[in-house]
């Protein structure tokens, strides 16, 4: 099964693993019942790249796997031509009533399967290159005639323009101003147009009297640039994006006038995918059930808790994975297994040593699963990423560099204070775990 995982990726997972993070890439070989959502969301990815919009809105409790399914589908975008970004919302650092932050942090985490973030100047270094192919393609220029090709492609980037300028007149004139930057080999104006197209604040007035656009993003030029992103994407060969917002769940803890704002930027922007303005744009936003249920979450504002409004049965095996709201109910012992299994066979393959997957058996891997949701009150939900550190970080790693190294007999379980989230030491009592001295 990791065989089509190349050692650099396998090292990267595992790395990632150790740190009690949730991988970047790779994370195919370590899905585990997620084979019920591939249908819908392809389907919500190939609607996306005909030109249609998608909202999706992902539940879940502290541990079920919000971040890995969304970073999961980001894989699978990307593998389509998609560019995809993941935003954190945050009350000081990306306030979700600010679409001006909002976009700049998309900007800021934008990747492709061939860029990692940002990946803003490829994408408009290809878009200019895509707009020369197709002068060349259609014989108005040759290569050899330099002013005609670019005037050529002046008049084509103009006819392409067209949609952007109506509205966002801004968006297409920086864009312009980029071109003529890059064509004259001005870098440092073109890098400060390039900071202006993806919001940055504080570009100097100079660069921007060069493309003739005056001020700062605010919060609704940015929805313009998005749309203004999403036309260049297309053009350049992309034929859609996923957005993910994530931890909009945080929206429960500001204060209740800043909440209020947030929620009714988040029904705008629902609002403003379902009318179209986006085409190719999906957009993700993963929460607690609290947040989705609660009178301090989308409850607040009745419009928004209408358009999110989902009917979840007691058995999730029926849940409809094409509805607004898609749930995950998140680990059992036996899935806690089958994934310690997975992440097992990957170490062994990206350290070469069959040693580690011998030792390290199903037996042992569900004792060790066992242990570790025991110290976290019985709750398997929130055990994942506990169960998965000390599954790598303090057994196969020492088994592979130990040859006479038997977990059985050398290793006893202990989880420490200062390595649980607030979330995970709440799930446990003072006799349950060693603090640092």
């Amino acid at each position: 099964m990791t065989a089509d995982v190349s050692a650099r990726r396998r090292r990267d997972i595992i790395d990632a693993l150790r740190r009690g993070a949730v991988p970047g890439n790779g994370l195919d070989v370590l899905a585990v019942g997620l084979d019920r959502f591939t249908a819908a969301t392809d389907d919500d990815l190939d609607r996306a790249a005909e030109g249609g919009s998608v909202f999706k809105a992902v539940r879940g409790e502290y541990g079920a796997g919000k971040t890995f399914f969304t970073r999961w589908l980001a894989e699978r975008a990307k593998r389509r031509g998609f560019a995809a970004a993941e935003v954190q919302i945050s009350e000081t650092e990306t306030p979700l009533h600010r679409m001006e932050t909002v976009y700049r942090r998309l900007v800021e985490h934008l990747s492709t399967e061939q860029f990692p973030p940002s990946a803003l100047r490829a994408v408009l270094d290809g878009w200019i290159f895509a707009l020369e192919e197709d002068v060349l393609g259609s014989g108005a220029a040759t290569e050899d005639d330099a002013e005609g090709l670019d005037k050529a492609v002046g008049e084509l980037l103009e006819r392409r323009l067209a949609d952007i300028s109506r509205s966002t007149p801004a968006f297409a004139a920086a864009l312009r101003g980029y071109r003529t930057a890059n064509s004259a080999g001005d870098q440092p104006t073109a890098d400060g147009l390039a900071a202006w197209l993806g919001g940055q604040p504080h570009v100097a007035a100079a660069t921007r009297r060069y493309a003739a656009v005056k001020g700062d993003l605010d919060h609704f030029g940015a929805l313009s640039f998005l749309q203004g992103l999403l036309t260049v994407l297309r053009d350049s060969g992309h034929p859609g994006m996923l957005l993910v917002l994530d931890e909009v769940e945080t929206l429960q803890r500001v204060r209740s006038d800043t909440r209020d704002k947030a929620l009714n930027a988040l029904r705008q922007l629902v609002d403003e995918v379902y009318s179209g303005r986006f085409p190719g744009l999906f957009l993700v936003i993963t929460g607690t059930p609290a947040f989705y249920d609660g009178q301090q979450g989308i409850q607040r504002l009745a419009p928004l808790a209408q358009r999110l409004a989902t009917d979840f049965g007691s058995d999730p095996r029926w849940d409809n994975p094409r509805a607004t709201q898609i749930r995950l109910a998140g680990f059992t012992p036996d899935t806690l297994v089958e994934l310690g299994d997975k992440v097992t066979r990957l170490y062994a393959d990206a350290y070469a040593n069959p040693r580690v997957a011998q030792v390290v058996d199903t037996a042992y891997i569900a004792d060790l699963a066992t242990a570790v949701t025991g110290k976290l009150g019985g709750q398997v939900g929130i055990a994942p990423r506990v169960f998965l550190k000390k599954l790598v970080a303090d057994v196969l790693d020492r088994v592979e560099q130990f040859s006479d190294f038997d977990p059985r007999r050398d290793y006893a379980l202990t989880v420490r204070g200062d390595e649980l989230t607030d979330v995970e030491r709440n799930a446990t009592t003072a006799d349950d775990i060693q603090l640092p001295m």
